[in-house]
C-alpha cells in the first residue's frame, strides 16, 4: 500500500525523522487558517500518488492566508498523470534550502535483503541519477538481523560521501529513518529531498512510503487506505477476506490456489482469442476452503461486475476435496438467489483431483441450468470464453 505524502510525513513525524509542520484538507477555504496558524504563508501541496507534481503544477507557494486559498481552488480537482487531486496538504515553507540530498530504505528482493539507497544529489529522480552518474548513489546491503544502528548509518554517510558538517546529521535521520521502516512494515521508505537548510539542519521534505499489506493484521491502517481510488469490487472482496483483483475482461476467474488461478489466467486469455480476444475479468483466489460461504462470497463479487459475461470455476481438489467445492458451489447459488441475487450468467466448473468423480456427479446431479462441466482445463477455458463471446 502506498502512502500519500502527508500519511508518510505523519509517520515519519511519529518515528522522530525531522519534518515540516503540515495538515492535509479537501476544500479551498480550509487552507486559510492553517496557512495563519503556519504564519501567513504556506506551500500547497497536490497530495497523488504519482511524481512530477511540481512540474505539473501541483506544488505552490503561497505567500498569504488569501492566496493559499486561491492555489489551494486551482489545486484541488487537478488531473496529474492521469490522478485526480482530492486533497492537499498546506505545508510550512522551507527555511532558505543550501544542499538536497536522497535517502531511502527498501527490501531487495533479487538478493533477500534490504538495501540502502543514498545520494547527495537530491531532489530529482534517484533513477536519473543512477543512470546518468551512477557514481553518486551508494547503495549499502543492510542485514536483516542487525539492522541500521550508528555505525552502519556512518557506513552509508561515508559511501554517499555527505560532508562532513552535515554528517552526523544524516545519521541521526537514518537511524531514525530505518525505525520507521521496521516498525511499520514497510517496503519502501524514501526522502527525497532530505535538505540541508540555511540554519544547518537537516530535514525531510518530501517523503513516499509503501507498506506491506500482508502485515496489516499487525497495525491499525483503516485512516491509511485510499478509499476514494478504491475499486469498489476490490473493496467489498476485501472486507470479505477474498484475494481479488480487478482486469478489464470478461470471463470472471474462481480458483483455489494462486498458482492455479494465474495458470486459468493464461489459458483463458489464449482460448479468448479465438471467440472475439475476450479476456479474464479478474484474479479470485479462494484458497483451499471452498465452503459454500466463501463460494458465494466468491461469486457474489465477480457476479456484480458488469463486466463479466460468463465464469470460469477451476478447482484442483487437495486438502479440500472437489465433493465439497461441488456442493459449495450449488449452495452458493442457492444462497444468492435466497439473498435476491439475480444469477444469470453462466458458470463453467472444471473439478481435478481429490473427489473429482464425486463432485462431478453432485453437479450433474444439482441439474442448474447456469452451470455448465467441462472436464479439462483447456475445454472449460474454451467454453467460458464461447459463452463470454455470445454475450457481448
Amino acid at each position: 500500500m502506498d502512502l500519500f505524502e502527508y500519511q508518510a510525513r505523519d509517520l515519519f513525524a511519529k518515528h522522530d525523522v525531522p519534518v515540516l509542520a503540515g495538515e492535509v484538507i479537501d476544500t479551498p477555504e480550509a487552507a486559510r487558517e492553517i496557512t495563519e496558524r503556519l504564519g501567513g504563508k504556506s506551500v500547497v501541496k497536490a497530495q497523488v500518488k504519482v511524481g512530477g507534481r511540481g512540474k505539473a503544477g501541483g506544488v505552490k507557494l503561497a505567500a498569504s492566508a488569501d492566496e493559499a486559498v486561491a492555489r489551494a481552488t486551482d489545486i484541488l480537482g487537478m488531473d496529474i498523470k492521469g490522478h485526480t487531486v482530492h486533497k492537499v496538504m498546506i505545508a510550512e515553507t522551507a527555511p532558505e534550502i543550501v544542499e538536497e540530498y536522497y535517502v531511502s530504505f527498501l527490501l531487495d528482493r533479487a538478493n533477500r535483503t534490504f538495501l540502502s539507497i543514498a545520494s547527495v544529489e537530491g531532489g530529482m529522480e534517484i533513477e536519473e541519477v543512477a543512470a546518468t552518474r551512477p557514481e553518486a548513489v551508494a547503495k549499502t546491503p543492510i542485514d536483516a538481523i542487525d539492522g541500521v544502528d550508528e555505525a552502519k548509518a556512518r557506513e552509508i554517510v561515508e559511501a554517499a560521501k555527505f560532508p562532513a558538517e552535515v554528517a552526523d546529521k544524516v545519521v541521526n535521520v537514518l537511524v531514525k529513518l530505518w525505525d520507521t521502516f521496521i516498525k511499520s512494515d514497510a517496503l519502501l521508505v524514501e526522502v527525497n529531498p532530505l535538505a540541508k537548510v540555511a540554519s544547518g539542519e537537516v530535514l525531510a521534505l518530501d517523503g513516499k512510503v509503501s507498506l506491506d499489506d500482508n502485515a496489516e493484521f499487525r497495525h491499525d491502517w483503516d485512516e491509511l487506505h485510499d478509499k476514494a481510488a478504491a475499486n469498489p469490487l476490490e473493496a467489498a472482496a476485501k472486507e470479505k477476506n477474498l484475494n481479488y483483483v480487478k482486469l478489464d475482461g470478461e470471463v470472471g476467474i474462481i480458483g483455489n490456489g494462486a498458482g492455479l488461478v494465474m495458470s486459468t489466467l493464461d489459458v483463458v486469455a489464449y482460448a479468448g482469442e479465438k471467440h472475439g480476444n475476450v479476456k479474464p475479468a479478474n484474479f479470485l483466489d479462494i484458497g483451499g476452503g471452498a465452503s459454500a460461504q466463501v463460494m458465494a462470497n466468491g461469486l457474489e463479487i465477480i457476479l456484480g461486475d458488469p463486466d463479466v459475461k460468463s465464469v470460469f470455476v477451476n478447482v484442483f481438489g487437495g486438502i479440500t476435496a472437489c465433493d465439497e467445492v461441488a456442493n459449495g458451489i450449488v449452495q452458493a447459488l442457492k444462497l444468492l438467489e435466497d439473498r435476491g441475487e439475480k444469477v444469470e450468467k453462466p458458470l463453467v466448473v472444471r473439478l481435478d483431483g481429490n473427489n473429482a468423480e464425486l463432485g462431478r456427479k453432485i453437479l450433474t446431479d444439482a441439474n442448474h441450468p447456469l452451470v455448465q462441466r467441462v472436464d479439462t482445463m483447456d475445454g472449460a477455458a474454451d467454453k467460458a470464453a464461447e459463452l463470454a463471446h455470445a454475450a457481448k
